[in-house]
């Protein structure tokens, strides 16, 4: 009977240890569905423009992951964010929420927008 009641523990323990460990891994599956991400090319095709993997996304939560392949330092600024300045061959990562409609975006840096560094994003 001892043995028994051992195995019968183990299999609840173990039934219940399955489900704690699915529940987080639903979780982060919503989380990581509910985030677009676009990749951003500054400096590319040439050095003052952008290229940006996705022109349209849905509105909420938006990360950019922005690499510099110019030859001169670049930012991109967007939803009211702007990456650090990024120094040739640099990258960085921001998140931003966006509301539905177009979202400008731009280099900050003196000149580069009026050369041709800025664009519009469409959240749907």
């Amino acid at each position: 009977m001892f043995v028994k009641g051992r195995i019968a523990t183990s299999l609840v323990c173990a039934s219940i240890g399955a489900v704690g460990l699915a529940l987080p891994a639903q979780a982060h599956t919503a989380v990581a569905a509910a985030t677009t991400t676009v990749n951003v090319t500054a400096g590319k095709p040439s050095e003052f423009r952008f290229t940006l993997s996705k022109s349209t996304v849905k509105a909420g939560s938006v990360t950019f992951k922005v690499t510099n392949k110019g030859k001169l330092s670049h930012d991109f600024k967007i939803g009211g964010k702007t990456t650090p300045l990024l120094k040739p061959g640099k990258s960085a990562s921001m998140t931003v929420t966006l509301k539905k409609g177009k979202s400008a975006y731009q280099c900050t840096v003196p000149g580069h927008a009026a050369a041709g560094m800025k664009g519009t994003l469409t959240a749907n």
